[in-house]
């Protein structure tokens, strides 16, 4: 391409730093499907999904909900969900009064029902407002899934956790793309689950 030094290939390079954390993400796929699974029997007991994530996860987070509560894909059954960034108001305000990294903690304590699922998204696993979230979440009896980015981060070290699945890329451009990748499979993968007569109960799920 012209303007790069001779044998330079940006365009391959920018394809290239995608490759492995989406093989890795592959390599991961049992995760996926325990967690998928786990997710689905926690639906099926009449749990809701509770979303959260810090900056530009907090959009993640009301994409997935939205996924779980109007399917894109018609004829899919809706399921429900919540974000916990959806609501300036209550964020902005348990950050003044609580601190920033109590804002999805104190929610959960007043929405969620042990029978619910915890999803917390950090790019690198370090936010404190996430883990804060998922060890209360813990605390609670949730379900606790974590979608993390690097090498984890302090949220992949923390006990107590059911499912982490890591976006292993220090480009968080990178992890963002491999986290809407990873939130679409467990979204079509709990469906599967629902799908398949005797997986979550002697009946047949429709």
């Amino acid at each position: 391409m012209s303007g790069t030094h001779p044998g330079a290939d940006p365009v391959g390079e920018l394809f290239a730093r995608r490759t492995d954390p989406v093989l890795d993400l592959a390599g991961q796929a049992e995760d996926v499907a325990r967690a998928c699974h786990a997710m689905a029997v926690r639906f099926h007991r009449g749990g809701k999904l509770v979303v959260f994530g810090n900056g530009g996860p907090s959009t993640d987070a009301q994409h997935v909900a939205v996924e779980f509560v109007h399917p894109v894909i018609v004829g899919k059954r809706a399921l429900p969900a919540i974000s916990l960034t959806a609501d300036v108001a209550t964020v902005t305000g348990v950050a003044n009064r609580e601190g920033l990294a109590e804002v999805f903690a104190h929610q959960l304590r007043f929405l969620a029902d042990p029978v619910d699922i915890a999803l917390g998204i950090s790019s690198d696993g370090n936010c404190e407002n996430v883990l804060r979230g998922l060890e209360v979440a813990t605390e609670l009896g949730l379900l606790t899934i974590a979608l993390t980015g690097g090498d984890g981060g302090r949220i992949a070290g923390t006990p107590g956790l059911d499912h982490v699945l890591v976006a292993r890329s220090a480009d968080p451009r990178v992890v963002k793309e491999v986290h809407v990748t990873t939130y679409h499979v467990l979204w079509e993968l709990v469906h599967v689950f629902f799908e398949q007569p005797g997986v979550l109960a002697p009946e047949v799920v429709a």
